[in-house]
């Protein structure tokens, strides 16, 4: 007799949750009694992870595959399968839902392709009910937004204490970008407009305060856009919203409701991708340079949003030189965090047509980023993977901002290539370097190899900690702060008195 169902997925993080399973386990029906969510994330040991789930003695698991997880997955099924073969697994989400699958999920029971917010309950009741004709591979199915039930009661008190809370109001998204999997539904399909509100507002009663919405094209219905800015517009209290907007649709109705947010209350990710029309054009993604140029302007002069935009490096026929001028046109538009990625070849996209053309090469393992083009080598992709860390060290990070700009001559991406390559040779590292560390190897560049004045980048970069709040000023910084210096001439005097305490370290040789 089958009972216990599992609902569980290894999120990137622990502030992570899965909306989808909450999907899922909103539209269980009847089997919602005998049905639980319980997740982990990927940095979880698996054994671990595989104990904890047969300790609950579930028939029926039910995995959400993602791209940052399909190897863990991997091995999870297959660890659950070989000391308890008897229990049941279910596999569904984007890393199962299109060809190639390039992860070996043979070890698993059954694969749910494309939306499960019903198929999932559907197939639970004839196993439950002892089917033996279902199909290892359901096929996509797409729901109809109007029949199934919204997931939002399913967040816990913990989860909205320490976790993000993941909203939507629509999937699909009508264009047709080569490298994107929401390309595939082409119809954008909306949930219930007072419904969402009704959800929104029983999340805010319960103390959501921070609201991350998935839709990829949160402003392409204005009525939809303007209800749920709304919303957020009438309360009194803090809060965090955050959209992902396309970039050339900002009608006049929207831009008055986005200039009312407060400081800090909303985010909105804007993807640019390319700025070079030709390249846009051979990924399918329509590019309208003016409106961008005119609505990133508007954003950045006349409100308070915080803006995340994005870039690609590796596209086809996309070389260095035209990534550079993009993010130098992009920083010269807008001074928000530019995110920094790396082509990823997913399943079910068409990117693959241009892989001979442009000798695209990708890396057969999760997430499939590109591993060299007909216009970018191998060393370089490396090279800019690690520009790309760096970039979100010192620049994104806000931590520098007044310091990183030092380093953006002769212009940002010449400037910023020569400081990645320098401070790798440093580190021979991109993770696990210390803040301190960091702007320590920072501060060496600036006055030594670019040979800017000591008082000019020590100023800043102390004025950058002082905003930081909460750090000690490093020893190397501490000549600079505005307690120990009047307009950086103390600083000077300070730098003086060092030098004639310090030895000449040859004559102590």
């Amino acid at each position: 007799m089958l009972e216990g169902i599992l609902l569980t997925t290894l999120n990137a993080r622990y502030t992570h949750t899965s909306i989808g399973l909450r999907y899922l386990y909103a539209n269980m029906h009847e089997l919602q009694a005998q049905t639980s969510i319980n997740e982990f994330t990927i940095n979880d040991q698996i054994a671990d992870v595989a104990e904890q789930i047969l300790a609950q003695e579930p028939s029926i698991v039910g995995i959400g595959v993602y791209i940052w997880n399909a190897l863990e997955v991997q091995t999870l099924i297959e660890i659950l399968k070989s000391v308890a073969p008897q229990t049941l697994i279910v596999l569904g989400g984007p890393e199962v839902s299109y060809a190639p699958m390039r992860v070996d999920f043979s070890a698993a029971d059954y694969i749910i392709q494309g939306e499960g917010d019903t198929a999932f309950y559907k197939l639970c009741r004839r196993l439950i009910e002892g089917d033996t004709t279902i199909p290892r591979i359901l096929a996509p199915v797409m729901e109809d937004l109007s029949t199934i039930k919204l997931p939002y009661d399913a967040y816990t008190p913990d989860d909205i204490a320490h976790r993000y809370i993941y909203v939507e109001a629509s999937r699909g998204c009508p264009f047709l970008c080569e490298f994107c999997l929401s390309s595939i539904d082409e119809k954008v399909r909306n949930f219930e407009l007072e419904a969402l509100i009704e959800a929104f507002e029983m999340l805010w009663q319960k103390g959501v305060r921070n609201y991350k919405f998935i839709d990829r094209t949160f402003n392409l219905n204005i009525r939809f856009a303007n209800t749920i800015l709304d919303f957020f517009l009438s309360k009194n209290e803090e809060y965090f919203a955050h959209f992902e907007v396309i970039p050339d649709h900002f009608p006049e109705s929207i831009k008055e409701k986005i200039k009312q947010f407060p400081a800090g209350s909303l985010q909105l990710e804007i993807g640019i991708q390319t700025l070079n029309p030709t390249i846009a054009n051979t990924i399918s993604r329509p590019l309208k340079l003016e409106k961008i140029k005119q609505n990133l302007h508007f954003l950045e002069t006349q409100t308070q949003a915080h803006m995340h935009v994005d870039l690609i490096v590796g596209l086809p026929g996309e070389d260095l030189e035209s990534f550079g001028a993009n993010l130098n046109a992009l920083f010269a538009l807008t001074k928000s965090e530019i995110q920094i990625g790396i082509l990823k070849k997913l399943s079910g996209t068409a990117l693959g047509r241009h892989d001979q053309t442009y000798g695209m090469v990708y890396s057969a393992k999760p997430p499939y980023e590109v591993l060299q083009t007909a216009h970018v080598s191998f060393a370089d992709i490396q090279a800019m993977k690690r520009f790309a860390r760096f970039w979100d060290m010192a620049y994104n990070s806000g931590n520098f901002k007044r310091t990183a700009p030092l380093l953006f001559a002769p212009d940002v991406y010449e400037g910023f290539s020569h400081f990645s390559m320098w401070i790798y040779t440093q580190t021979r590292a991109t993770w696990k370097i210390a803040l301190d560390r960091f702007a320590q190897l920072l501060y060496t560049y600036l006055t030594e190899i670019r040979q800017l004045e000591p008082l000019i980048v020590g100023t800043s970069m102390a004025q950058d900690y002082a905003v930081l709040g909460g750090r000690k000023y490093p020893l190397f910084l501490r000549p600079f702060t505005l307690e120990r210096t009047t307009q950086g001439a103390s600083a000077e005097k300070f730098q003086k008195r060092q030098q004639k305490r310090e030895p000449n370290k040859e004559q102590e040789c």
